[in-house]
């Protein structure tokens, strides 16, 4: 539930404010980029902190819970105040509003995020069981991410007498805002009172660790920004993020102005979605059996290239069918799943990669830092929004996109330029990552030698 209430509020923001604050509103789209991205700065700070600090918190709900129940009204409202920008503001005083908030938001994103990755990973040691553990958190993200956007597309911006295409009403966004709040701030809360009898069974901090002092932390920072392999992991992430935070930012202009689709067709994705998250959930485990997790996510990562370019190169060389064709939507609704399966493959086998460093770690160190260690998971959801909205906000300004314009009416140069944006422009940053995913090196067989060892202590 954590994790579906989670997506409500990253899925909400990377999928309607870049479009919302841009098209409907008319905020330039560099602004609107550089609005979301200005809070990475903020994330480079607060998230490594967040995990330290969660790392060694003792209490009598234990070192994560204590944050997870205080982020979930503070999240909700923030994401209703990004979705509800007083009337007639100018450009500066819009830009100021979403950077607030945004920074906000973020923040209390990772007060819940990385003390609740860290409960996840602390709740078994078996290599291939944290597998399982992260394709439920993965299959309850889509449960999250699926439902507002059905949610959105179906209820809020519906088509109306006014707006054929209901996304360009602009009266329609707070209402959708209001409702996420309140599905964000049920699901954490609920998330968090619910695990609250795992708390006892989970790893104590040791007494050594005790004390928030800002230098130990620094020094642990580094510490940890030593392993090799975590380091691998963060630089592919952070590639990873432009490449899907930049589909992810102009996915409502391809689909409103190049595919020509409406709110009730877009409804359909979720289906092609759904239906990859579930194939993800089921086939992961046995993948890295067979594979290994490396192997799995750097395969992932070729898959996604194929599948996020075939379509634009498709439509490009004539081979795609036409937007008045019926089997347009069937083949979308394929492509979008198929791509949502392999980026639920990656997560699921990044954040079973990261639990396996955390072990590696405490055999070198003799400290666990699951939260230092997922403070990197949480900073590339947040950096896949932020880098992503900035590449893709300056590129629509770039190709002078108009703004406040119907479907049809948009210069097919400047379609074609924004095809190409989407499709081969866009997955550049993810093949940079295949190197980096490649040079992981944890196996089975070295995890299994790690636990023995730390089970000889």
């Amino acid at each position: 539930m954590g994790a579906a209430g989670e997506a409500v509020a990253i899925f909400s923001f990377a999928s309607f404010v870049f479009f919302y604050y841009s098209q409907v509103l008319g905020l330039p789209g560099t602004l609107t980029g550089l609005a979301v991205t200005a809070s990475l700065i903020f994330d480079a700070v607060t998230d490594p902190l967040m995990g330290a600090i969660s790392d060694r918190w003792r209490s009598r709900w234990g070192r994560r819970h204590p944050f997870m129940f205080a982020a979930a009204i503070p999240l909700g409202i923030t994401v209703f105040c990004i979705f509800s920008p007083p009337a007639d503001l100018s450009d500066w005083a819009l830009f100021a509003w979403l950077t607030g908030f945004s920074v906000l938001m973020r923040v209390f994103v990772t007060m819940f995020d990385i003390p609740h990755l860290a409960f996840g990973a602390e709740m078994s040691e078996d290599y291939l069981q944290r597998s399982v553990i992260m394709s439920y958190a993965s299959i309850f993200s889509w449960v999250g991410g699926a439902g507002i956007f059905l949610l959105a597309q179906l209820v809020y911006f519906r088509s109306t007498p006014e707006y054929n295409n209901g996304l360009l009403n602009q009266l329609a966004y707070p209402e959708f805002g209001l409702s996420a709040c309140l599905l964000i701030v049920g699901a954490l809360l609920a998330c968090s009172w619910f695990t609250r009898d795992r708390i006892p069974l989970l790893p104590k901090v040791k007494e050594t660790s005790l004390g928030i002092q800002p230098r130990e932390m620094l020094i642990e920072l580094f510490e940890v920004l030593r392993n090799r392999n975590y380091l691998m992991l963060l630089l592919g992430l952070l590639f990873l993020a432009i490449t899907i935070g930049t589909r992810s930012t102009i996915e409502l202009h391809m689909n409103t102005y190049f595919w020509e689709l409406v709110p009730s067709e877009l409804a359909w994705f979720p289906l092609g979605s759904g239906i990859g998250f579930i194939l993800a959930f089921i086939l992961t485990k046995q993948l890295h059996e067979r594979f290994e997790k490396r192997g799995t996510a750097v395969g992932a990562l070729i898959l996604l290239a194929f599948f996020a370019t075939a379509p634009v190169v498709a439509r490009f060389l004539d081979l795609f069918p036409n937007n008045e064709d019926k089997a347009l939507l069937p083949l979308l609704v394929f492509f979008s799943g198929a791509g949502y399966c392999v980026i639920a493959m990656l997560t699921i086998s990044v954040m079973s990669m990261l639990a396996d460093i955390a072990d590696q770690h405490e055999l070198r160190t003799g400290n666990r830092r699951e939260g230092m260690f997922y403070s990197a998971r949480t900073f590339f959801s947040k950096a896949t929004t932020g880098l992503g909205t900035l590449v893709g906000g300056i590129a629509i300004d770039v190709i002078e996109f108009p703004s406040g314009v119907n479907p049809g009416e948009v210069p097919d140069s400047v379609l074609t330029q924004l095809g190409l944006l989407d499709g081969p422009i866009a997955v550049i940053p993810g093949l940079i990552a295949i190197y980096f995913y490649s040079r992981y090196t944890i196996t089975r067989q070295e995890h299994a030698e790690i636990r023995r060892a730390l089970g000889a202590r």
